[in-house]
């Protein structure tokens, strides 16, 4: 087999639709586009959605809920993952760098999940009540 010899297998490759060239071709005169009306002509479109002047559906149904675009950077660290770490004091940044929570991330909240046998002092960063309680417990402290 040489380079100069390389060509695509039978059938894999298609001659692309040659539209309005004329009435041997099979898409000659209105080249696929029917007769007349809005989609026959160049540049007639409708914008997705659009109803002929009908209130479309999407403006029709009421509006329900609501996406939080914070939802995905909220982030909750277990109480085991608190015992690996080599520091005393815990914070927002110390987690970033420890690689316990993501780079983006915009809070943390600790849940008890885990055990946790060290004195630990959290500084902005949540807990809920059973991970306070496990926090203290251990000696540690939660600073508000």
């Amino acid at each position: 087999m040489e380079l100069n010899n390389l060509k695509p297998s039978p059938g894999a490759k298609h001659a692309a639709k040659r539209v309005g060239r004329g009435i041997g071709s099979g898409l000659g005169k209105t080249a696929g586009r029917g007769h007349k009306g809005q989609k026959s002509r160049a540049g007639g479109f409708h914008k997705v959605g659009f109803e002929g002047g009908q209130m479309p559906l999407q403006r029709r149904l009421p509006k329900r809920g609501f996406v939080s675009l914070t939802r995905g950077l909220n982030v909750e660290v277990r109480l085991s993952e608190l015992d690996k770490l080599p520091i005393e004091e815990v914070d927002l940044l110390a987690l970033k760098q420890a690689g316990v929570i993501a780079a983006d991330a915009l809070s943390a909240k600790v849940i008890l999940s885990g055990k946790i046998g060290r004195k630990v002092i959290l500084k902005g960063v949540g807990a809920t009540k059973g991970a306070k309680a496990a926090i203290e417990a251990a000696g540690g402290l939660i600073a508000e």
